[in-house]
């Protein structure tokens, strides 16, 4: 005697069939996840585009900094003041560059802070909305079962 296995792809059917689902809820809401994804994907780009920009600026300048001091010199003194300037020239530089680098990360910010706002004013649109479709779909649900009880 063989043993009857359960169909539970069949009986998973049968039972979400049983529920019926408004799906292009679930649809716009991966278009809405999809979008988000995108904007904060251009946001997190643009910031790697441009810290990598300053990256690379800063290390030309140090390195066209860097020949200055190892060239050759006629006095023991010139050396000195070779190290000095750039010691100096590096302090200045690297100021700059982390003001660069912090001017990048208050845009990434703000950006990220106006998607998050956006995205939180749609999210309560979409409540809204659905939550005044779902009472009127009760309401005229109770009304027909008010109508057919009154009969």
């Amino acid at each position: 005697m063989a043993a009857k296995t359960t169909d539970f792809t069949k009986m998973m059917s049968d039972m979400m069939s049983a529920y019926p689902m408004d799906m292009s809820a679930m649809t716009d809401a991966f278009k809405t996840s999809a979008a988000m994804g995108e904007k904060m994907s251009k946001v997190m780009l643009d910031a790697a585009e441009k810290s990598t920009d300053i990256s690379s600026k800063f290390t030309k300048d140090v390195i066209a900094k860097l020949a200055d001091v190892s060239a050759v010199k006629a006095e023991a003194t010139d050396y000195t003041k070779s190290v000095t300037d750039f010691a100096s020239a590096q302090a200045e530089m690297a100021a700059e560059t982390m003001a660069a680098f912090a001017e990048v990360a208050k845009k990434v910010q703000m950006e990220t802070v106006e998607l998050m706002m956006a995205a939180g004013k749609e999210a309560s649109e979409e409540a809204t909305a659905a939550v005044k479709k779902a009472t009127a779909e009760v309401t005229t649900a109770a009304k027909k079962a008010a109508a057919a009880a009154a009969k």
